[in-house]
């Protein structure tokens, strides 16, 4: 069958479709995109206010694309004390956020407790507050660092207060550019086995890709597909966000950076994809905000929140160092032609602007 007449028959796509879908051009894309989008959402556009914090840039991994860590011998290395985090959420509170966005280098200086204790300590002081935190990728540096299980981790961020997980760590997939990327990391098998552990306890996470560097397409579809399948089997994630790599600050030397129209085709791709994922998010802080602004027509229905403040994609160029206003970021989806819908952390509708 061809394969636009498979996409709008809502079949699900094979591998080699899912890799033929580039070769399409960007407008039938988007139009496929945005029909299943309208399907699911008409036009709102959901976003939260949120505060995004990252509590240490200590890092016993080294990643090539990361312009955050501060290994080696870097003059510029900080770890927040459990007081300073706590002065953050009360600030941050006090301006209305609802979800801490809580993601670490992995510190081998602090301890189990130095992470656990600040989750609890939140949820402790402000107990409506959500506890977005820990990526796979971290479960797995205190699995490795500590000698605790995959269980024994989640186990504990449940005790102490996590609600939901990040996506982060996804990187690609592939196995052979994760080695050239991120040796040493948590691997792909093992990121999808935590998140699935996380879904069996009945919790949510999001998923991520990270795109523009050294993959290629197929290693895109490849990692989409992984992620479907998984869902399929746990039906836990909320949302997938494609990542755009940022290319300032760091080791990798990308000379080839995706076009606006290679951005949007994957955003659409995505979208077509994973038909069992309900949310594609265009992360505003890594596609841009006005690339983030038209995704919202190439399947995009989520442009994450206000964030507030943010340091990990800010020191490779992106320019989401102070968030963006309430506002601001109401009145720039209304100029979009989407309708501003505010939700919690988990998709639940709160304000519609």
């Amino acid at each position: 069958m061809d394969l636009i007449a498979k996409v709008r028959n809502r079949e699900r796509l094979t591998r080699e479709e899912g890799e033929a879908l580039y070769d399409l051009d960007l407008y039938t894309l988007g139009e496929l995109a945005d029909k299943i989008r309208k399907e699911k959402y008409g036009s709102k556009s959901f976003f939260n206010i949120n505060r995004h914090i990252n509590p240490t840039n200590v890092c016993a991994d080294i990643c090539k694309f990361c312009a955050y860590s501060a290994s080696r011998k870097n003059p510029d290395q900080y770890t927040m004390s459990h007081d300073e985090i706590l002065k953050i959420v009360e600030n941050s509170v006090k301006k209305g956020a609802k979800e801490m966005h809580i993601v670490s280098a992995h510190n081998p200086n602090d301890g189990v407790e130095w992470y656990m204790g600040a989750f609890r300590k939140i949820k402790e002081q402000f107990p409506s507050v959500h506890v977005k935190a820990m990526t796979a990728a971290e479960v797995d540096f205190l699995h490795r660092e500590y000698g605790l299980s995959y269980d024994e981790v989640l186990d504990m961020m449940m005790e102490n207060g996590v609600d939901s997980m990040p996506g982060g760590g996804a990187e690609i997939f592939d196995e052979k550019v994760r080695e050239y990327l991120c040796k040493g990391k948590v691997t792909s098998d093992q990121w999808l086995e935590i998140h699935k552990k996380w879904h069996e306890r009945g919790r949510e996470s999001n998923a991520t890709m990270l795109f523009g560097h050294v993959e290629t397409r197929a290693h895109r579809i490849d990692h989409m597909l992984r992620l479907r399948d998984l869902q399929d089997k746990t039906g836990g994630f909320n949302a997938f966000i494609p990542l755009v790599y940022q290319r300032d600050n760091n080791f990798l030397k990308v000379e080839n950076f995706p076009s606006g129209q290679e951005i949007l085709k994957t955003y659409a791709i995505s979208r077509i994809l994973l038909d069992n994922i309900p949310h594609i998010k265009a992360y505003w802080v890594t596609a841009s905000v006005n690339l983030a602004l038209i995704a919202q027509e190439f399947g995009a229905d989520d442009l994450d929140g206000t964030i507030e403040k943010e340091s990990i994609q800010s020191a490779a160029g992106a320019a989401s160092a102070h968030g963006m206003n309430l506002d601001d970021f109401v009145a720039m989806i209304k100029n979009s032609g989407f309708i501003p819908v505010e939700r919690d952390s988990l998709y639940n509708e709160l304000k519609v602007y």
